[in-house]
């Protein structure tokens, strides 16, 4: 007897409880507390979705507007992440400002706690599915971690913090896996982590926002956003400006600090026809002065229970997408994942996408989640918020974030000057 499934409402709301972020089930009782005041959010990825989720629940009326929306037929770049969650730094490229660095710690906790909640509330017979999933991540090294100064710090960090489940170093990981035996791997751990199929969870994310009353602007807003902020809060009749748009933040926010980090996977069929199953995620960490010209890291992650994904480049600078299938880098991203995992040279392209690039938007000193700190023309505090600039680690930072950006209005709207980022308490 087949599995009954169920097309249903999300009775799922955010709660701000000492200034973090928790996913609640049942009814929200800030609804519509501040439904006077009608937040304006200028980006429409997993950041900006997720603030505009925050702020509704918070109570408060909700814009987003964007030139282009998650869809199968032109992915936007939240589609194309691995959506692998990790302790930062990622090993995609690496966040590297103490104050981004610090803050991203608790942040991606706020979101790991959140997906877990999310996963466990809401079962795969409910349509549309988020398509979260806790997976064992595995993280395996050609060396003794200990030889590796910032992965070995990475990895106490991991094992110390409170909430990250089934942490285990064991160097004999790669004994437990259909993998290359002979790969060189010499140390690993592995940790239950959040990995989202990001075509379900943008498609369920802005189904939940619809049912809960976001209206959905498509329009494309150009030039400084501070040079036109009355503008934008007239014409949306806007409380305040949320600045999410990647990146987009080189124009909007004026910020030439924004440059783009290249990255593409390839989408395979994992049905266990062509090589083993692979129901776990498999990422070969190389030390950064072995990494080849593409910066390159194997990357095997299973997308759901039909795709796998394998990754994967780091290219900061390449601001174009015009890779394909027989690019000399993507030809040895593929090569590096065939050596780990035997059979994977047989596997059988997806068909609803074989291949996807995009631009993991960095910025100088990474992540920027402040107030603009511009006074307005009249020289009144600016009511706009950004939150930009998280690079290959969106998802993992999009609950955290979303959080910090909702006290950031209560700050505002108290009257407190605003000051530039700094380390939370």
């Amino acid at each position: 007897m087949s599995t009954p499934v169920h097309t249903s409402t999300p009775d799922v709301y955010l709660s701000r409880e000492n200034g973090e972020l928790v996913v609640r089930q049942g009814q929200n009782p800030l609804l519509g507390k501040h439904a006077d005041k009608r937040i304006l959010i200028v980006g429409g990825g997993v950041t900006g979705m997720t603030n505009a989720w925050a702020f509704l629940d918070a109570g408060y009326s909700v814009t987003v507007v964007s030139d282009r929306w998650a869809s199968l037929d032109n992915r936007i770049t939240s589609q194309i992440a691995g959506a692998l969650w990790e302790w930062p730094p990622a090993v995609c490229g690496r966040h590297t400002d103490v104050i981004s660095l610090g803050n991203s710690k608790r942040w991606c906790m706020t979101s790991y706690r959140a997906f877990d909640t999310l996963q466990e509330i809401f079962p795969s017979r409910e349509l549309p599915h988020h398509g979260v999933r806790m997976r064992m991540a595995n993280f395996f090294f050609d060396n003794a971690i200990e030889e590796q100064p910032d992965d070995y710090h990475k990895m106490k960090e991991i094992e110390s913090v409170t909430g990250i489940k089934g942490f285990k170093r064991d160097p004999t990981l790669v004994t437990q896996h259909a993998v290359n035996q002979q790969a060189g791997v010499i140390d690993s751990y592995q940790h239950l982590a959040p990995v989202i199929d990001t075509d379900s969870y943008m498609t369920w994310l802005r189904f939940l926002l619809a049912t809960k009353g976001v209206q959905f602007v498509t329009a494309r807003i150009s030039g400084d956003l501070h040079t036109q902020e009355d503008k934008l809060l007239a014409q949306y009749n806007a409380h305040a400006i949320i600045h999410s748009t990647g990146l987009g933040g080189r124009e909007l926010a004026s910020d030439q600090t924004v440059y783009p980090l290249r990255g593409a996977l390839i989408r395979v069929v994992n049905d266990g026809s062509k090589f083993p199953k692979v129901n776990e995620a498999l990422v070969v960490a190389h030390d950064y002065e072995k990494r080849d010209e593409d910066g390159g890291i194997v990357f095997i992650v299973p997308r759901n229970d039909r795709t796998l994904i394998l990754g994967g480049l780091a290219q900061p600078g390449q601001d174009s997408l015009d890779l394909t299938l027989d690019s000399p880098e993507v030809k040895r991203m593929r090569e590096r994942c065939n050596k780990f995992v035997p059979g994977l040279e047989n596997a059988e392209y997806d068909p609803e996408a074989g291949f996807v690039q995009g631009l993991r938007p960095f910025r100088g000193r990474n992540v920027r989640v402040e107030r603009e700190l511009k006074p307005k023309v009249d020289g009144s505090a600016s009511r706009i918020i950004h939150s930009y600039g998280q690079g290959g680690a969106g998802f993992s930072l999009s609950f955290g974030c979303a959080g910090d950006v909702v006290g950031l209005l209560e700050e505002l709207d108290a009257g407190v000057a605003p000051t530039a980022m700094k380390l939370a308490a």
